[in-house]
């Protein structure tokens, strides 16, 4: 029979092996990082005094033009946030890019507009692939997901492939695909959008 100290052993004993066991599993780990904590703008980074706020646990963007920097860096991923914009509303998912007090010029954009008088619509890889119609409407949340792997980037709303495009041989500049920061965009003052369950999933 075992003495109450030799059990409290083997308890703890088991439970390390247990812990151990799990901690080395990979089903048990799906690989998403969270990016927002849903109270705080910890591991951001504002630019040009913009104002984005926390409210009930979503990240709130509105006024002037800003851009909201995460402070890690990534290459090869799946990104996915929840959105929502107002009516008139113009904002963009950054990638690849880095903290600039101004427009960011590094990187790309995955454009978030669904009634905004910009013609380029959500779900658009501003500048490379223009879409000129979106799937989502106004006040109501859609999931965005991004994603890069080598030179090809695909977008998608709602889990629907909208952009599906691979850089070509030779270029060069801001926009060469290489690794960078996210950024959220605050566009203008009339522009409010909401972003919630912001994650991502390094692929490299």
């Amino acid at each position: 029979m075992l003495t109450s100290r030799a059990a409290l052993l083997l308890t703890a004993g088991l439970l390390l092996i247990s812990g151990v066991a799990f901690a080395a599993d990979p089903g048990s780990d799906d690989g998403w990082i969270s990016l927002f904590n849903g109270k705080d703008l910890t591991g951001w980074r504002i630019s040009e005094n913009g104002d984005f706020r926390v409210e009930d646990g979503v990240l709130v963007v509105r006024g002037k033009r800003a851009h909201l920097f995460t402070e890690k860096e990534f290459k090869d991923f799946e990104f996915q946030a929840d959105v929502m914009t107002e009516p008139g509303g113009n904002s963009g998912i950054y990638f690849h890019t880095a903290y600039e007090e101004s427009w960011p010029t590094k990187g790309h954009e995955a454009q978030v507009n669904v009634t905004h008088p910009d013609p380029v619509k959500t779900g658009s890889l501003y500048g490379v692939v223009k879409l000129y119609e979106t799937p989502v409407k106004d006040n109501e949340w859609w999931t965005q997901t991004i994603i890069v792997k080598g030179k090809n980037i695909v977008i998608k709303v709602n889990g629907k492939t909208v952009v599906d495009y691979t850089e070509p041989e030779g270029v060069t500049g801001p926009r060469k695909l290489s690794q960078g920061s996210f950024a959220l965009q605050a566009h203008d003052p009339k522009s409010v959008i909401r972003y919630k369950n912001i994650k991502v999933k390094p692929l490299d």
